[in-house]
Formats: C-alpha cells, sequence, structure tokens
C-alpha cells in the first residue's frame, strides 16, 4: 500500500468494532447494506477491495473456489467475467449455483452471499469488454483459460500476435468470453467485534422480499 493508503488504513482500522450491527428487524435491504459497506471498503485504503472468493460445484457436489473482482451489482445481484471456457464457467454452466464471500480484514467485516447463476447479455458483456484496456482484451483472446500451456513463451508469443493482427483496429469481443451475474438468494453479514461475540446478521429472500435473523457467532 502506499503511505496515503496505510494512513487510510490506521484510520479505519476496527471501524464498526465497537458500534456493530443494527438490530435485523431494522433493516430491509441487504443490497444498500453492502453498498455502504463496499464503499468503506474502497475508502479505507485496502488494495482491490473488490476482489470476493467464488466457489462453484460440480454436478457430484465436487467444490472449487477462486479470486474474482466484482465488476458491478444493483437490485439483480453481482457481476463478474470470465472465459467461458474456464473451469469456473463449465461448472457454473451445469451447476448454476454459486457463492461469493468478501472479506475486509482492516474493517473486520465479512460479506457471503448465495445464489443462482446466470449469463449476462452479449450487450452487456460488450459494453464492459470496451471499458477494459487494450492490452487486458488481447490477454482475454490470447488466454484459452484453465487450459494446459505448454510454456510461458507460448502464451507471450500470441500476445505479440494478437497485437499484430488488431494493430490500428478495434478488438472484437470473444465468443469464448462474458459475464455471470448472481442472483442472491441469501446475504449474510459479519461484523467482528470484541471478545469474539462479532455480530451476524443473515437475510433470505422469500417470495420477492428478505426475511431478517441475527445469528450466534
Amino acid at each position: 500500500m502506499s503511505i496515503l493508503h496505510t494512513i487510510r488504513a490506521l484510520l479505519t482500522s476496527g471501524k464498526g468494532i465497537a458500534v456493530g450491527l443494527p438490530d435485523a428487524d431494522s433493516m430491509s435491504d441487504p443490497l444498500k447494506l453492502f453498498d455502504v459497506w463496499f464503499e468503506g471498503a474502497k475508502k479505507s485504503g485496502l488494495l482491490l477491495p473488490e476482489s470476493m472468493t467464488l466457489a462453484t460445484a460440480t454436478n457430484d457436489g465436487k467444490p472449487s473456489s477462486r479470486m474474482v473482482l466484482l465488476k458491478s451489482f444493483d437490485d439483480q445481484g453481482f457481476v463478474f467475467f470470465t472465459n467461458y471456457g474456464s473451469l469456473k464457467a463449465s461448472e457454473l454452466d451445469t451447476n448454476p449455483f454459486a457463492a461469493l464471500l468478501f472479506y475486509w480484514p482492516i474493517l473486520q467485516r465479512q460479506v457471503r452471499i448465495e445464489g443462482q447463476v446466470e449469463r449476462v447479455s452479449r450487450e452487456e458483456s460488450s459494453a464492459y469488454f470496451r471499458s477494459r484496456s487494450r492490452g487486458s482484451q488481447i490477454g482475454a483472446w490470447a488466454s484459452e483459460q484453465s487450459e494446459k500451456l505448454d510454456s510461458r513463451q507460448t502464451l507471450e508469443s500470441r500476445s505479440k500476435d494478437l497485437k499484430v493482427k488488431y494493430e490500428g483496429r478495434e478488438i472484437p469481443l470473444p465468443e469464448f468470453w462474458g459475464g455471470y451475474r448472481l442472483l442472491p438468494s441469501k446475504i449474510e453479514f459479519w461484523q467482528g467485534r470484541p471478545f469474539r461475540l462479532h455480530d451476524r446478521i443473515v437475510f433470505e429472500r422469500t417470495a420477492g422480499s428478505w426475511k431478517t435473523s441475527r445469528l450466534y457467532p
């Protein structure tokens, strides 16, 4: 972290520990609470506060997880992008349920999210792809994500060839690349508190609304 980020981290360290979370029945919208927490994480000086663990599973229940980046969220859900030929995409396409985990240690906060997953529209994927740096666009084309690679040199050679191919031209969205949206059915907020008497508030979607409960830590 830079000196500025370090200062911000020290100023926000432990924020929320003393106050904690209000009673479950005083909150009705987990997306609004997530927005407040996410903004707090961005201001805290944390590196990549948008990073999250994505957990998927095969049809027979074998789990796998990895870190990905949240690119947007709204009342519909949480969006991330990937190569549709990757392991995570293969598992999501055959078993469209997943879990996300955000962990912001300086704030002693974590958010767990579970729900069904769907692909975003081609138009939404294209709009995000165009917003990426040119190097990242080339990288999306160059990588056969999750496939075996004989050497680093092969990847770099593919990248160089693609730079030449698209020099002076707009780089199109690959057919094998795009986004997913997790539609949350359950969201849990965890706030660290002294003596491990932590706060846990869980929201569960029922018939278009959210039911809230407080959990033992």
